[in-house]
């Protein structure tokens, strides 16, 4: 019973760090131009991002930022569409939500 905790938690870990370092090179190879980790560039960083938006509206304004940009009230639009395969836009909405502040919701 200990082994398969131990493996469960091993797992976990990984599956963690490897989505991580999978944001990261998304972030590195699609974001950063106009998006830094915690200052504003173009784009709003990170924090900011991970601060007020959930993972699913992270998903949609990086699949479809036209339409979702109209619904979070913004009068133009600078976002690029992305066409992430799956697991880069899991990673990526997790690198970013990674860099919410401890203890906010």
């Amino acid at each position: 019973m200990r082994n398969s905790v131990f493996y469960i938690f091993v797992a976990f870990l990984l599956s963690t760090s490897l989505y991580a370092q999978g944001g990261k090179v998304v972030f590195e190879r699609y974001c950063w131009g106009c998006h830094h980790q915690s200052a504003v560039a173009f784009g709003p960083p990170f924090t900011q991002i991970a601060q007020q938006r959930s993972a699913q509206e992270i998903k949609a304004m990086i699949t479809d930022p036209a339409s979702v940009s109209k619904v979070f009230g913004y009068k133009r639009n600078a976002m690029p569409k992305l066409n992430l395969k799956p697991d880069e836009l899991e990673a990526i909405t997790k690198y970013i939500l990674s860099f919410k502040p401890k203890g906010s919701k």
